[in-house]
């Protein structure tokens, strides 16, 4: 009989990889014919009390007197699946749900995505390590987190990240055209400010380029005067977008541009792989082997807009050099959907050897 799964992350309210990450599980999950119960770590306020959200200490407050509550839907599951981030994200969400996990006797996966690992790791001491004993298996997306979490004496399982390639229209792009996509949150690690900086050196040798950038954040004021200040336009800042509709964006542009500073394996890059934009980025956490360290798309060093820029035009004016990493990025993409990873997450669920 196949164990009930409870699944506890963030939910689609919340625009990041991590919610992607586990919508798309649950979704196949489901149509593959398992029971799933989902459990937000960030629950929906009462309405009369949404004004909260807009002072961090009580939206915090208010989102675990929901949270903790909602955790005793765990009796009635069998396995307990969590999402974890790093920092007090970990302390608030899945070590909760790894308590009452324990405390009622079921299986407990640890699913660990943050690219802070090595900070999280090396400096939380009794923050961190007793509660990552609370689980039974810890998975992780990428080589890169099994290497860290090795170092501190950790054997974790690689299971990659999904996408669904179906939501993804698949297209070459002939002419290549200056149309650049930024899909980070705004915030400072995510390296945003490099992006509008190699931008305005692109824009002012080719006037007809355009860059969209997607996300929110607490870099967004800076970012947005920034992007002014550097007096090109071209630049649209988009906000937060829905997952459901951002097909359509990566449909509109040419070519997906990232410079984070603290990574793992981002979705957006999947998502660029299965539609078609070549993709140029710095190579943090496993980007460097997502994109097989140019094989499948252009790498260039962190904190450099200049390179970033230059990158961008030779990619550019090279149309066979971006065809074909478009292509084997294309083939790449099929080791992370769920066609490749569901027997391995069974094995998980069922506590088979790796």
């Amino acid at each position: 009989m196949r164990p009930i799964i409870g699944v506890v992350a963030a939910s689609l309210d919340i625009v990041g990889g991590q919610g992607v990450q586990a919508h798309a599980l649950v979704r196949q999950l489901q149509h593959d014919g398992r029971t799933v119960r989902f459990i937000p770590v960030n629950p929906r306020f009462p309405r009369r009390l949404a004004r909260l959200r807009r002072y961090p200490y009580a939206r915090t407050a208010l989102n675990q007197l929901l949270y903790l509550p909602s955790l005793a839907a765990l009796r009635h599951v069998d396995v307990v699946h969590a999402f974890s981030a790093s920092y007090w994200s970990f302390l608030l969400a899945p070590v909760p749900a790894m308590l009452a996990a324990r405390g009622l006797g079921k299986r407990v996966v640890l699913h660990y995505h943050s690219g802070e690992a090595e900070d999280h790791l090396g400096r939380w001491g009794a923050r961190v390590h007793p509660w990552l004993r609370l689980a039974h298996e810890i998975v992780v997306p990428s080589d890169y987190l099994r290497t860290v979490f090795a170092r501190f004496g950790y054997n974790v399982r690689v299971i990659r990240n999904i996408v669904d390639t179906s939501r993804f229209r698949y297209r070459d792009r002939t002419p290549l055209r200056p149309r650049l996509l930024s899909v980070r949150n705004l915030e400072s690690h995510y390296g945003v400010d490099v992006i509008l900086e190699a931008f305005a050196l692109l824009k002012a040798r080719d006037p007809q380029a355009t860059l969209v950038v997607v996300g929110n954040g607490t870099q967004a004021d800076r970012l947005r005067r920034l992007a002014t200040s550097l007096g090109h336009g071209g630049i649209r800042f988009t906000g937060s977008v829905a997952p459901t509709m951002m097909p359509s964006l990566y449909e509109q542009a040419d070519v997906l541009v990232n410079a984070s500073l603290i990574d793992n394996q981002p979705v957006s890059i999947l998502e660029a792989f299965a539609a078609g934009l070549p993709v140029v980025s710095t190579p943090t956490g496993d980007i460097g082997n997502m994109l097989g360290y140019g094989q499948r798309g252009v790498v260039v060093e962190p904190n450099d807009p200049p390179a970033l820029a230059k990158a961008v035009m030779e990619l550019l004016a090279d149309y066979a050099a971006a065809h074909r990493l478009v292509q084997t990025a294309r083939a790449e993409v099929e080791r992370y959907t769920w066609a490749a990873v569901c027997d391995e997450w069974t094995a998980v669920y069922s506590g088979a050897a790796a």
